[in-house]
């Protein structure tokens, strides 16, 4: 048996599994897990099975696109939910210095710009598990959050759905070598994307850092110690009158 069959092989499961009923509800368990638990990047099995599906149609791409969405959505309040019971210190992992600095990172920004936060730390995989949990620990109204995670949900799952998609039409002869391409540049971009948002942050803290007046407020008030004219006709305070 030479390489090359070898690689035949695979591509018919690859195609052969992909065509099956159960890949887009793991997918969408993925999803769910990710959200809460940093157990597999989700946007991996996102953009794998978009490369397929552009050459075969299978699975089909709009459910890919809603399951995986939905299932970020409930994976990311679930964690919202965790925070708010348990909060960001529960567990060993959280306080490991990764976790707990992305903690008190995602806590601080919360406080500033909560919308923007909640939206691009879906991009990010460890940001969005910290960003999840510190809402729920700190009372983010669930709302609001609830609001701001579906949209970056959706949006997320057409992104690595697009670069999938990319990815298969480009390899489309060769699905094993279209999944590893796709994969391939979803880590790319993702790296890409997470300096990005870094970035982002850091550039709207400088921004927010130079709008702050630089004159610091006096610790004491000043006190004024305004005294009567002789000319009023009031007591004068015998320590302010000379001899």
């Amino acid at each position: 048996m030479d390489f090359l069959h070898i690689i035949e092989q695979l591509n018919q499961l690859i195609t052969h599994s992909a065509a099956q009923w159960w890949v887009v509800p793991l997918v969408g368990l993925f999803c769910l897990i990710d959200g809460f638990f940093l157990f597999l990047p989700s946007e991996t099995a996102l953009v794998a099975l978009a490369s397929i599906s552009a050459r075969t149609g299978h699975p089909n791409i709009w459910l890919l696109l809603a399951v995986g969405a939905l299932g970020a959505i409930i994976g990311d309040n679930i964690a919202y939910f965790l925070g708010r019971k348990l909060g960001t210190t529960r567990f060993k992992w959280m306080r490991r210095p990764r976790g707990a600095k992305a903690f008190e990172w995602a806590g601080k920004e919360l406080d500033k710009r909560g919308a923007i936060l909640i939206f691009t730390a879906r991009y990010i995989p460890v940001g969005r598990i910290a960003v999840n949990f510190t809402a729920g620990a700190t009372g983010f109204a669930w709302r609001r959050f609830v609001a701001l995670d579906a949209i970056a949900a959706v949006t997320w799952a057409s992104y690595s759905i697009a670069v999938g998609t990319f990815a298969g039409r480009w390899v489309h002869h060769n699905p094993l070598l279209g999944v590893g391409i796709a994969i391939a540049f979803a880590i790319v971009i993702g790296f890409i994307v997470d300096h990005a948002m870094k970035y982002f942050h850091g550039w709207l803290e400088k921004r927010s850092a130079k709008a702050t007046p630089a004159v610091a407020a006096s610790p004491a008030a000043a006190v004024v110690d305004i005294q009567p004219d002789a000319g009023d006709g009031l007591p004068l305070d015998p320590r302010h009158v000379k001899n």
